[in-house]
């Protein structure tokens, strides 16, 4: 999954302002207006955000497979989330170390190693014949979705056009959970209506880097090197006392909005073969881009809301988007459960904006880097954490019972979360009024 490794920078490109709408930070290593070779134009713009949803869709494609996996190879759901795991860890890796590289070697050089390791990882899934070595292929993907996504999001601010001020704040903003609804369509009807379906999706991916390759050796460098590469990779995490008090109730939000999307990416596919007794493969990726499509229409209608105001109802839309999906499972209804799907997509997308929105309303420039590594490592061990518990728990309990159990926590999550944000006016001014030591 990837839902939104991109999403970093939003943190840097949208702010929560007064009257809301995109601002942009100042960047000191982009090239200046007047260097329109380095710039490029529209087509470089445009062409770095077709490699961004790229990389997404590459990273939702195995979802619609995990099924015909289990039955091939005849492992249980816990080794199954545990494979979806891998990814993040390997994501969630780039994220920590690699995140800034592009900013000390060039854009250019960083993205044809991301894009070589995607290949050799594409080539392992191609090939697969056992967990081994999709296992493999997770955590490769992971790390070079980590990379390639932080670049891809960098080098859009670097060529946002002049007359599209905020422009690549929303592509950065809804390319994350585009490119996921993308790859698990695309992939689901490439499984259920194309030959060879275990390996016609990679194909099509890998000429699909290929183009990315020749694009980016096109591409004009927006970034000049200098020194310090090294010392970009040591992470930095943080969330300073002063702005807990903001913190902390976005948090089970976010914790809500990805365990969802991990639960939707890892068993989703299960869920609607084996509860509601679907048999197409299309299904597996109609399923995640029920959430992923709808998430990203609504950040896209709610990109000029301020992150304060989002809070609250992205609280009440995941809540009720779970329990009327869980309805649905329950009373072996899909279309009630998929209409709650669409719900919780909305709160999926409405969490993204408020919780990033949030974080960079109010971290200050100097702390900026590892505030949002912290936002980042809450995001994906919410998405991976809560599947491999939800996967041990199908091993155990049962693929019913287990979804119930995961929904009705997400539910109860999604509650705290609204409880916080209504609680948030009292405890900022207790902060406020406390003494001074």
């Amino acid at each position: 999954m990837s839902l939104y490794a991109a999403l970093t920078a939003v943190t840097r490109t949208v702010v929560d302002r007064p009257g809301g709408g995109p601002h942009r930070p100042h960047r000191p290593h982009r090239p200046p207006p007047e260097d329109k070779h380095r710039r490029g134009g529209t087509g470089a713009f445009a062409a770095v955000a077709a490699v961004l949803v790229l990389f997404l869709a590459a990273s939702s494609a195995p979802s619609p497979l995990y099924v015909i996996y289990q039955q091939q190879w005849g492992f249980s759901a816990w080794v199954l989330t545990v494979v979806f795991a891998l990814y993040v860890v390997g994501l969630l890796g780039a994220l920590l170390t690699v995140g800034g590289l592009s900013d000390h070697l060039g854009r250019r050089p960083v993205l044809a190693g991301a894009i070589g390791l995607e290949m050799i990882a594409l080539v392992l899934f191609l090939t697969a014949g056992n967990v081994v070595v999709l296992s493999v292929a997770r955590v490769l993907q992971g790390i070079a979705t980590g990379a390639a996504t932080t670049t891809l999001s960098a080098t859009l601010v670097d060529l946002e056009p002049a007359r599209a001020r905020g422009r690549a704040g929303v592509i950065n903003s809804v390319a994350p959970l585009t490119g996921l609804a993308f790859g698990a369509l695309g992939s689901g009807v490439l499984v259920e209506y194309g030959p060879a379906p275990t390996r016609l999706v990679y194909g099509m991916l890998i000429a699909g880097m290929v183009l990315a390759a020749l694009l980016v050796t096109r591409m004009p460098e927006t970034a000049q090197r200098r020194p310090g590469a090294l010392a970009s990779l040591r992470p930095k995490v943080a969330m300073p006392s002063h702005l807990r008090a903001d913190i902390v109730p976005v948090i089970p939000v976010m914790i809500a909005s990805w365990a969802l999307t991990g639960m939707y990416l890892s068993l989703g596919p299960s869920v609607a073969a084996q509860l509601f007794g679907v048999r197409s493969h299309l299904i597996g990726g109609v399923v995640v881009t029920l959430l992923a499509g709808t998430g990203a229409l609504a950040i896209f209608l709610l990109r000029s809301r301020p992150a304060s105001a989002l809070l609250a109802p992205a609280s009440v839309l995941l809540g009720l988007g779970t329990l009327v999906s869980l309805a649905g499972v329950t009373q072996n209804q899909a279309l009630l459960s998929a209409a709650g799907t669409v719900v919780a997509g909305f709160g999926v997308g409405a969490s993204v904006l408020a919780s990033f929105g949030t974080f960079t309303r109010i971290a200050r420039p100097y702390e900026r880097s590892a505030v949002f590594t912290l936002a980042n490592i809450i995001n994906y061990l919410g998405n991976s954490v809560p599947a491999v518990l939800g996967g041990i728990a199908v091993t155990l309990l049962g693929l019913r019972t287990a979804t119930e159990i995961y929904a009705t926590a997400i539910a109860a999550i999604t509650l705290t979360a609204l409880t916080l944000r209504l609680n948030q006016p009292r405890a900022r001014r207790r902060t406020t009024e406390a003494p001074v030591e």
